[in-house]
């Protein structure tokens, strides 16, 4: 289903159901509607999803890095007057997600990261020297996941749109020297905020023993696995992701 996008303020959003609300955060190539099964099945479930278009592009470059978004999340839970929230990223959005928590923890009660960045990543910040050629740009998007047929054209098309726009792409290396800048390794063990990890068995982006790390290092988390699956799970095996989710929430009350 499609979702519209509402403008509230200096913001545009999703938001859709009623109950505890699920922030979730889109990646660096991500868009909203990559989220269209989770978003159907937990605001049909008793939870109020909302996802905020990230200012990926529209900050000042020297404002271009993962704190400011992390800033630009609290300021935007502030404003809709949101309380006890859950979080949920993918890639970026983990990452964003993580370093939010680190800094402002008291409104947020869960986090849900999936190929999260924060400690490593090898993603779309390099191997632009080719950006005008489509087929290089169609094999990278393609990598992200395991079936390369879930890179439909139109995710292609904007990928390639976004590299070839000299803006975009001057934005997108300096979120992805932030990503690697913000590491999040030494802050971790400090974050009791209970986390799940929903990780593809074949991501490249953030390969499986990054997952492993994660939960080695965050004191309170569960580490869930798919098989057959790349970078982005609720875009490759939605049902699987919305399952494992919806019970690790339920387990824990949330």
């Amino acid at each position: 289903m499609a979702y519209t996008l509402k403008k509230d303020g200096n913001y545009s959003y999703i938001e859709v159901g009623e109950g505890t609300p699920i922030i979730i955060l889109h990646g660096l190539m991500g868009g909203l509607s990559n989220f269209d099964v989770v978003t159907d099945f937990f605001s049909n479930n008793g939870y109020k999803v909302v996802i905020p278009e990230l200012p990926l592009y529209t900050l000042p470059l020297l404002k271009t890095n993962v704190k400011n978004f992390a800033k630009y999340l609290y300021d935007f839970i502030n404003y809709k007057n949101y309380d006890n929230v859950i979080i949920l990223g993918n890639s970026l959005g983990g990452h964003i997600g993580l370093y939010h928590n680190k800094l402002y923890p008291e409104k947020v009660k869960a986090l849900v990261i999936t190929g999260s960045s924060g400690l490593y990543e090898s993603a779309m910040g390099s191997g632009y020297t080719k950006r005008s050629d489509y087929e290089v740009i169609k094999k990278k998007a393609q990598e992200v996941f395991y079936d390369p047929k879930i890179a439909t054209k139109d995710i292609v098309d904007d990928v390639y749109a976004t590299v070839n726009d000299r803006n975009k792409l001057i934005k997108t290396l300096a979120i992805a020297k932030s990503a690697i800048r913000h590491n999040m390794s030494k802050d971790l063990p400090n974050m009791q905020t209970p986390t799940c990890i929903i990780w593809g068995k074949n991501d490249i982006v953030t390969p499986p023993e990054v997952a492993e790390v994660f939960h080695e290092l965050l004191p309170d988390s569960d580490l869930f696995w798919i098989d057959k699956c790349g970078h982005a799970a609720m875009m490759e095996h939605p049902k699987e992701f919305n399952q494992i989710l919806f019970k690790w929430l339920s387990k824990r009350k949330f």
